[in-house]
């Protein structure tokens, strides 16, 4: 299909998308600011701002679940207003305790983790939402719309908080943020969500162990929750041991280790502006598989550099460490939007994220083997379980398919046709 053949994105999508971003930049923001505010402000060390990532990524791994099987109960629109309103009120509170004096670590820690609990329910239903707001064609288009939003976020939110914090203090900051999830929670409202039947209640375990099996019975949705599993852990364990590394063995400054880190926003917006170009000329299967395997290669371009410690090609291995991964996240996203019944959508998108519990092991592997043996041993490790997690998508029947599957409803022949 070319691009004058694509239907153009109907606005209902498109205030989802203006949504979407400025509820992934309110995240981001509020993000950067928190770790800044808790060293400038309140003097902690170390260890205690790691207690206070750990507060920020819980709610990835204990509220996933729960907020699929929201979406899938109840209005996915109104679950991501209701999740963007709650991060609103949570960064309001940091806000007001700033202003106060009263802030404490606890309660930041405590604040935060409210608010990211907002993120992890608007995470999971977004994708749910999507297929119900455009035609199956537009998919690709409109997760790339999605994708290239929170790529955005991605790469300008950490350096808007920390300007943010730096010109006009820590609690406008989180006033700015909490501004963008209001902003949100208005263009939410604006959107028309057909009316989906009303879910029959029974135990929510049941429930979870049906998009459970669903996934991991699924002949294309197992291989690539593997995969993402063990992407991600091979990426954090990178992530666990560059800077030193890049400081003891490229020799680069504070300046040059942020700007080698900066590539790798660049290649995720690079890859999500090309994505839909590219899934128009490629087999879907093809782009599916682009994301593993440039995942491997930026890993062993990472490798090299301790053979060639160039700045340089560690700043390219980290490019292709987003130009690839974006494009597979846009088309797994599609295909699990087509292969899975509507009114599994949300509980299936909650066990993808559940895939982020890999990078807290990746970063202890980081920190084991760069403890015990060295940061090279680290890249070396980094880059086998990224040709792993190749191998995995390689040889499953997801890169051998053609063009995006057709859509596929809640009836239970279908459902049963997918195991």
């Amino acid at each position: 299909m070319s691009a004058a053949e694509t239907p153009r994105l109907p606005p209902t999508f498109n205030r989802l998308a203006w949504s979407n971003l400025a509820a992934q930049s309110a995240e981001q923001v509020a993000l950067a600011a928190a770790p800044i505010v808790a060293v400038l402000l309140l003097g902690v060390g170390e260890g205690q701002t790691g207690l206070l990532q750990t507060a920020l990524t819980l709610p990835f791994i204990l509220f996933a679940i729960p907020a699929g099987l929201l979406a899938d109960r109840i209005s996915r629109r109104w679950l991501m207003a209701g999740a963007e309103a709650l991060r609103a009120v949570a960064l309001g509170g940091i806000l007001l305790l700033i202003w106060l004096g009263w802030m404490t670590l606890p309660l930041l820690a405590l604040l935060g983790f409210i608010a990211v609990c907002g993120t992890v329910a608007y995470s999971v239903a977004a994708p749910a939402l999507v297929p119900s707001l455009v035609n199956p064609e537009q998919l690709p288009a409109a997760n790339a719309r999605i994708e290239l939003a929170r790529t955005v976020a991605f790469a300008s939110g950490p350096a808007l908080g920390g300007v943010l914090v730096g010109w006009v203090g820590a609690a406008p900051a989180f006033g700015f943020a909490a501004a963008l999830s209001v902003i949100a929670v208005v263009l939410l409202s604006g959107i028309y969500e057909p009316a989906r039947a009303p879910a029959p209640r029974r135990h929510p375990l049941q429930e979870i162990k049906e998009g459970a099996v669903f996934v991991l019975h699924h002949k294309l949705l197992r291989p690539v929750f593997i995969t993402q599993f063990i992407f991600n852990t091979a990426s954090f364990l990178l992530l666990a041991v560059f800077v030193p590394y890049a400081v003891r063995h490229l020799g680069l400054s504070a300046t040059g280790v942020g700007t080698t880190l900066a590539m790798y926003g660049v290649g995720m917006v690079v890859g999500a502006l090309l994505a839909t170009r590219v899934m128009k000329r490629l087999a879907f299967g093809t782009v599916i598989g682009l994301g593993p395997v440039t995942g491997f290669v930026a890993a062993a371009v990472m490798a090299l550099t301790t053979i060639f410690p160039s700045p340089l090609l560690a700043g390219l291995s980290f490019f292709l460490l987003g130009v690839g991964p974006i494009l597979w996240v846009i088309s797994t996203t599609t295909l699990r939007q087509s292969v899975t019944p509507p009114s599994l959508l949300g509980r299936v998108s909650a066990i993808n994220i559940m895939s982020y519990g890999a990078r807290p092991l990746g970063s202890a592997l980081g920190a084991i083997v760069g403890g015990l043996y060295s940061a090279e041993a680290c890249l070396y490790l980094a880059a086998a379980i990224f040709a792993a997690q190749a191998l995995v998508i390689l040889m499953s029947p997801a890169v051998s398919l053609t063009r995006q599957p057709e859509m596929v409803g809640d009836g239970p022949a279908l459902r049963a046709h997918a195991f």
